[in-house]
């Protein structure tokens, strides 16, 4: 008789196994207490999905995704702020109605309705007033806190997108600034998942007050979306971010000892960059929070509850069936995503083919608008300033020495009268373009004279994306 074989043997080596390993992880814990005592503070996180629409749906369900590994390890939803659109998992284009998947063979990840708020008041915890606004929960976090913020969306040179307007550079650095200054966090850690996301710290973030950022892109790249739906017809989920949460997700309880507390941010990292390979993922700010475990942002495992009936169902789950299995990542530039999507409805040659034919031929036509009114805008622009219009359009200026008032103001301009960012993400793709307005020295007022005569004439389309 083949015992090795035998579901009771099997079942008996599998408990050896699982008391074995749990007495090693209670062995370990009870030495890492020490060093846990010397972090009093919570962990505070603010998760955002920063766009809307069903070809964006990939960004919220990243951000679904990233509530739902911090509450698997233990942060409280209180100590969650989850910022998002919230109009995909109900929307009519969803054949899972109710449901939001991350990954071609993920579960729901899905968490409660939430809406889109002041990103910097919520950071600065300023609770009164956000009163009445979307779920009204705050960063009210102290000096001695670990903060985790976690942004995904569409992005350009010194850009964040919101579904409403847009963040540059010198309003996100003025608020950490800010928090340091007002003692809000012992440490922080920034995921941002956009092009050009690079951009938002590279010579910006300073070394020394204690925020490690890494971003999915350099200053000058797209990041990249992947793994389409064939049945929802969408992208699931954006490279670098399915990476680091797939590696957070990690918690196989027979497997291996790869957990959260046995792994550092910089560990993460060079994960990350390593299997992000459609962009050059990057690190900025103080390398000395890398070194911290990524429990210190994300939590620990949630099974270390024994009583919890989380911790049965995780020793009754097959070690398999715990991480998603693998796929073709798919993986297409952010800012192509529109134009995937359709050609791969036009490639369908089924029903809606000649819809998606006439909305791919629409799409292109918009885009090729825009192209050619900013070089309409940029030329008149440089013909009165007496600039080179073909250096405008071309040339990127260094990252450092940035006029973040300069930049601030023509970007809220620009967007409020010529291509609203938000409306028209394709527009992103000239962003660079204000930055090296801003480098000419020419006073701010005068360029937003001349941007505003260019910009005032009727908008052949709009809602470009």
């Amino acid at each position: 008789m083949n015992f090795t074989n035998s579901p009771s043997v099997n079942f008996l080596f599998n408990m050896l196994s699982i008391w074995s390993f749990l007495l090693l992880l209670v062995l370990f814990k009870s030495t890492t207490l020490v060093i846990s005592d010397k972090n009093p503070g919570q962990k505070w996180a603010l998760l955002v999905a920063g766009s809307n629409g069903w070809y964006n749906y990939r960004h919220q369900a990243d951000i679904c995704h990233a509530y739902q590994i911090l509450r698997k390890h233990g942060i409280p939803d209180s100590n969650i702020v989850v910022m998002m659109y919230d109009d995909i998992a109900y929307n009519e284009e969803n054949k899972l109605s109710g449901k939001i998947i991350n990954h071609p063979h993920g579960v729901d990840v899905y968490q409660n309705d939430v809406n889109v708020n002041n990103f910097m008041k919520i950071l600065l915890g300023k609770e009164k007033e956000m009163q009445h606004v979307g779920s009204g929960k705050v960063i009210k976090s102290g000096p001695d806190d670990h903060i985790f913020i976690n942004f995904v969306d569409h992005g350009g040179r010194g850009i964040l997108c919101f579904p409403e307007g847009e963040m540059t550079i010198g309003e996100l650095n003025k608020t950490l600034t800010e928090m340091h200054r007002l003692k809000k966090y012992g440490q922080m850690l920034i995921y941002i998942e956009a092009c050009e996301s690079g951009s938002m710290f590279k010579n910006i973030l300073p070394n020394d007050i204690k925020i490690y950022a890494t971003t999915a892109a350099n200053a000058r790249e797209s990041s990249y979306a992947c793994y389409f739906s064939e049945e929802l017809e969408t992208y699931l989920g954006d490279c670098y971010s399915v990476n680091w949460m797939e590696n957070s997700d990690k918690v196989r309880l027979l497997q291996t000892t790869e957990l959260l507390w046995l792994e550092t941010v910089r560990e993460q990292y060079n994960i990350v960059k390593f299997e992000t390979n459609t962009s050059h993922v990057s690190e900025f700010g103080d390398r000395s929070v890398s070194e911290d475990y990524l429990s210190d942002f994300q939590g620990e495992e949630i099974f270390f509850k024994f009583g919890n009936s989380l911790f049965l169902q995780l020793l009754q789950q097959q070690p398999q069936n715990r991480r998603p299995p693998n796929v073709h990542l798919d993986a297409v530039s952010s800012r192509d995503v529109p134009l995937e999507i359709l050609k791969r409805k036009v490639s369908k040659n089924g029903y809606d083919s000649d819809a998606a034919r006439q909305n791919l031929h629409s799409l292109l036509l918009k885009r090729k608008y825009v192209d050619e009114f900013i070089n309409q805008m940029v030329v008149e622009i440089s013909k009165h300033f007496h600039l080179n219009h073909h250096a405008m359009l071309t040339k990127r200026v260094a990252d450092d020495g940035m006029d973040f008032d300069c930049h601030t103001k023509l970007v809220h301009h620009f967007s409020r009268n010529c291509f609203s960012f938000s409306k028209n993400t394709y527009a992103l793709k000239y962003a660079y373009v204000l930055t090296n307005l801003c480098n000419t020295g020419i006073p701010v007022d005068e360029i937003l004279i001349r941007m505003e005569k260019s910009c005032k004439t009727a908008k052949k389309y709009s809602n470009i994306v």
